[in-house]
């Protein structure tokens, strides 16, 4: 018996050491020589630590703070959580007239009428459920109460060149079609200012400041400038020459007054008067209203596979600001982070080290060890209430997500199931990895001030993934 524990002993101290070999040839990888790394991989189930360098480092995690973010969420409210965004009125219906107003009542639901999920003729609905009550005139206005959240709908930490596009919209308790809308121009010669064709959806009063320029290039290299709730708008950078039609997105300004400007508009072309403009709520009244109507989103399970396999920002910073009201009556990001800390804290995580300005990991300011996201995978793996959906929300190396091309043609495609993440001069990979014993890894590969072409990077984090169990 003693022979067999010296033999395995052996063998585990020659892998030990040749997965270290692997990650002392990983840092010194050129594109690394400056770069700042926290990197850990463990078997979950014996919890042996295989690879590992400065794994207590705090580290910016770009999108793999979404696997804190979403993680978090399951665990507070399951998977089967829907938000519900209601219809309500005040005062009373007298002879076909509303003497009050209607109000669309905010949960914080990022899918209404989102391109990627939900109902995205939701209107009709809501215009079908006014006609219902025999409402003809309303005297009051639309109201969009979105007091649930906070108007701090993003970020203080994010950059301004990030601030008006899609990928950075903001977070709010009435959100819609993703908070996006499309410019679509045309462009003539190189160096000439592209020609605005048209804004889909037309937001009232947004104006834009046209700085941008043709360029003798395919790709998107135009951002759109502007703070929340402020309509003026200024687009800077290029977009290819001689396109018939080229479309950029930005982030619409104030989604809950356009909530209740395009349901006035909606309401009017179906007949029914409204004495007032559209307002946005942000401070709950507390006045005493009547629901008549409950939009309904597709269940958090779905959000979140969504999240995790598109890396889809807007949906994440939702949930973030949402999981704030287990502290809080009214969401923000300072709730938020208490509560996420408080949550892991409770399950036996360090925390001390955790710093998040959002849920997306869009802000360049965030920190993380590999060594946390690495204890939460391991949780979600082994006691989680809701492993199931959180491992089916992961991208499949080689296969999925965004990570379809991470490890292809590799004898591990489909074995890592990955969240990604990617900021300037920053890449990470955060999952979980099944060698060919089905022994399961967690891992957390998070790299910072990398230099060279991204490509580079990649190549070395897919050679130090591959030496595992060889």
């Amino acid at each position: 018996m003693r022979k067999l524990y010296v033999v395995f002993y052996f063998i585990f101290f020659a892998f030990y050491l040749s997965a270290q070999e692997a990650v002392e040839s990983f840092i010194r990888a050129s594109c690394f020589s400056n770069a700042n790394i926290s990197l850990l991989l463990k078997e979950i189930d014996s919890e042996k630590i295989i690879m590992s360098h400065r794994q207590d480092n705090l580290t910016v995690p770009a999108s793999t703070a979404k696997l804190i973010t979403t993680a978090t969420a399951l665990e507070l409210l399951d998977g089967d959580f829907v938000f519900e965004t209601k219809l309500q009125y005040d005062g009373e219906i007298r002879h076909g007239e509303l003497h009050g107003n209607i109000y669309i009542l905010g949960s914080g639901d990022p899918t209404l009428g989102s391109t990627y999920m939900g109902d995205t003729a939701f209107f009709k609905k809501w215009i079908d459920a006014v006609k219902q009550l025999g409402i003809k005139k309303i005297t009051g206005a639309i109201i969009a109460d979105a007091s649930i959240f906070s108007t701090e709908g993003i970020s203080p930490k994010w950059l301004w060149e990030d601030m008006g596009n899609y990928y950075a919209a903001g977070a709010y308790g009435i959100s819609m079609y993703d908070n996006t809308y499309t410019l679509t121009f045309k462009t003539s010669d190189v160096g000439t200012i592209p020609q605005l064709v048209s804004i889909n959806p037309e937001i009232p009063g947004l104006t834009f400041s046209l700085q941008i320029k043709a360029a003798n290039n395919q790709k998107d290299s135009a951002y759109i400038y502007g703070a929340p709730f402020c309509n003026e708008r200024f687009v800077y950078g290029s977009i290819p020459a001689n396109k018939a039609l080229f479309s950029i997105k930005g982030d619409i300004p104030n989604p809950p007054l356009y909530a209740a400007q395009l349901f006035t508009q909606k309401l009017q072309a179906n007949g029914i008067e409204i004495s007032n403009p559209p307002l946005a709520l942000f401070e709950n009244k507390n006045i005493e209203r009547k629901e008549f109507f409950v939009e309904v989103s597709p269940p958090l399970a779905n959000i979140i596979a969504n999240i995790n396999q598109r890396s889809n920002n807007h949906y994440a910073e939702h949930l973030f600001r949402y999981i704030g009201l287990d502290n809080s009556k009214q969401a923000g990001i300072a709730a938020s982070m208490q509560a996420i800390k408080a949550f892991w804290l409770a399950r036996g995580l360090d925390v001390s080290g955790l710093v998040l300005y959002d849920g997306s990991g869009l802000s360049p300011v965030n920190g993380v060890s590999a060594q946390f996201l690495v204890e939460l995978l391991s949780y979600q793996y082994k006691s989680s209430i809701s492993n199931e959906d959180f491992f089916n929300s992961l991208p499949i190396a080689g296969e999925s997500g965004t990570v379809k091309n991470f490890l292809k043609n590799t004898r591990l495609k489909g074995k890592v199931y990955v969240k990604s993440g990617s900021l300037y001069r920053t890449q990470c990979y955060a999952g979980y990895l099944s060698d060919k014993d089905d022994k399961w890894y967690a891992f957390a590969i998070l790299i910072n001030n990398y230099s060279g072409p991204r490509t580079n990077v990649l190549n070395e984090i897919e050679k130090l993934l591959l030496s595992v169990g060889k």
